[in-house]
């Protein structure tokens, strides 16, 4: 219980740093407050360009992985500790508490979960993510569809009901937090991934008009 316990904390502790929220403090533009009102790579992508997106990206990827790495050497004999600390990073990147559990959608932190267990596998889903987006056209239906694949390759690769269970329920989560995303689609009001490159200049020459402005003011 000891190992469980603490290959939590150490997921739920590095999961919950969070890049995006880090850029909003420095760029003074909350990242909740504007574009998809997500901490998370693709709103930072939508709001301050794709450099930023790119690197929250890579950062929330590397929590999980991190975090499962750390786990597994802390606690060797114990099986379930890169679960637990893979599990728990997701939750922590979902609800950080310093930030008022409000925080990304866990996408990327899911993927970090992949390239811990097999890069192989991440890379496959990667392709099949992409295909599944270009074409439907509509952004989450691929890293939906990958998390759906991964959780059923791990549970046929170790055979155990326990890490079925627990990826599924993270998965689960993830999926319920883009609640809004179905519903958008079905609106009509979905952000299409042929419109990304534009919505995201949209975005940004508001900011750049905004700032011009107080600067004329000052």
């Amino acid at each position: 219980m000891t190992e469980m316990l603490l290959s939590a904390a150490i997921g739920y502790g590095i999961g919950q740093l969070s890049p995006a929220a880090l850029i909003s403090k420095l760029k003074n533009k909350d990242l909740r407050e504007n574009g998809t009102g997500n901490l998370g790579a693709t709103n930072t992508m939508l709001v301050f360009g794709k450099a930023y997106g790119i690197a929250v990206m890579i950062f929330d990827v590397l929590k999980a992985y991190i975090a499962i790495k750390i786990a597994k050497a802390l606690f060797p004999k114990f099986v379930f500790a890169g679960l637990a600390a893979g599990c728990f990073s997701v939750i922590g990147h979902i609800f950080p508490a310093y930030l008022n559990f409000r925080g990304g959608k866990g996408v990327a932190t899911f993927a970090g979960m992949m390239l811990a267990y097999d890069i192989r596998v991440l890379l496959g889903l990667l392709l099949v993510a992409i295909i599944i987006m270009v074409v439907t056209d509509t952004g989450y239906y691929g890293p939906v569809s990958a998390m759906i694949l991964f959780t059923a390759w791990l549970f046929l690769k170790v055979k155990s009901i326990s890490v079925f269970g627990g990826v599924a329920a993270v998965g689960g989560l993830i999926i319920y937090k883009h609640k809004e995303n179905f519903i958008n689609a079905k609106e009509g009001k979905e952000i299409r991934v042929r419109e990304f490159n534009a919505k995201c200049e949209e975005l940004q020459s508001e900011e750049n008009e905004c700032f011009e402005e107080v600067l004329k003011s000052e």
